[in-house]
């Protein structure tokens, strides 16, 4: 995702010098728009990027049914703590037929609406979007990715050699909040491939899950199946025998929201798990 010649992350070198790579990286940019969700890695160059560029770095929070309103606010929370420059953009990627229809390229036409609401303010600072893909993005199956490559979108994290552990050790190493933050990809990511992603369906995802964060399950995901009628509940194998414990709150909670069935994942939370249905889906 870039054309620039950086280092690369040494065979066996500890994370205690990844903001030093990351620092020397975003010199090399004039300036940048920061593609900022508020997680841990886009919080983290966000952060990094204000300290580097100054004025010259924008954090944009891309805002659209996908996002929570509890991750909006912990974004705008966390860029006001640090002094960011912040701003908000609406996209428009719940508009777009190829997007809805949520087959296996979903991601792209996100990421390709973000691109498209980004592309003024990165015009008006002569910068380049920035993403906060780290290496181990790289190795999921993450159509944005070709998106971000079609635009000329860069990924400082990865040219720093920055792992997942990594932005959470040079946060933590920083004092960020967002260190061990768990992560919380798009609502349209619990959403069955093949079932439609609409305002709907994405916000009986974003309520079940609140409320199964208010039952004391911070780690967890609803994912939404039979066209959003079936919510398949995702948690931690450890707190699995606490779901049933607290089964009648949790069945009350999930349907509270909408849904007309609730089941639990045996299996425990994985990040990704819809993938397993791709191979599935229409060539």
């Amino acid at each position: 995702m870039t054309d620039h010649p950086v280092p690369a992350n040494p065979a066996g070198a500890g994370q205690g010098d990844g903001m030093e790579r990351l620092t020397a990286r975003l010199r090399l940019e004039k300036a940048v728009v920061v593609a900022y969700s508020g997680g841990a890695d886009s919080a983290l160059l966000a952060f990094a990027a204000a300290r580097v560029l100054g004025t010259r770095a924008l954090a944009v929070t891309a805002v659209s049914p996908s996002l929570a309103a509890s991750e909006r606010a912990a974004a705008r929370a966390f860029a006001r703590r640090h002094g960011l420059a912040h701003v908000e953009v609406c996209t428009d990627e719940a508009e777009r037929p190829e997007y809805a229809a949520n087959g296996a390229d979903r991601c792209y036409h996100c990421k390709s609406a973000l691109f498209d609401a980004l592309a003024p303010l990165a015009a008006a600072m002569d910068a380049r979007v920035a993403l906060g893909t780290n290496l181990d993005d790289l190795g999921d199956h993450r159509p944005g990715q070709r998106a971000a490559a079609e635009r000329g979108a860069v990924a400082p994290l990865v040219d720093a050699g920055l792992t997942k552990a990594g932005v959470r050790a040079v946060s933590r190493e920083l004092g960020l909040a967002t260190a061990d933050k768990p992560a919380a990809p798009c609502l349209a990511s619990r959403v069955s491939y093949g079932d439609p992603v609409t305002p709907e369906v994405l916000r009986r995802v974003e309520a079940a899950e609140a409320a199964l964060r208010e039952l004391g399950f911070p780690v967890c995901r609803v994912r939404a199946h039979a066209g959003g009628t079936l919510a398949r509940v995702e948690v931690p194998r450890a707190e699995i025998p606490r779901v049933g414990e607290l089964r009648e709150r949790v069945d009350a909670a999930v349907r509270g929201a909408g849904f007309t069935f609730c089941s639990l994942d045996l299996s425990g939370f994985a990040s990704g798990r819809l993938n397993a249905l791709l191979p599935l889906l229409p060539s």
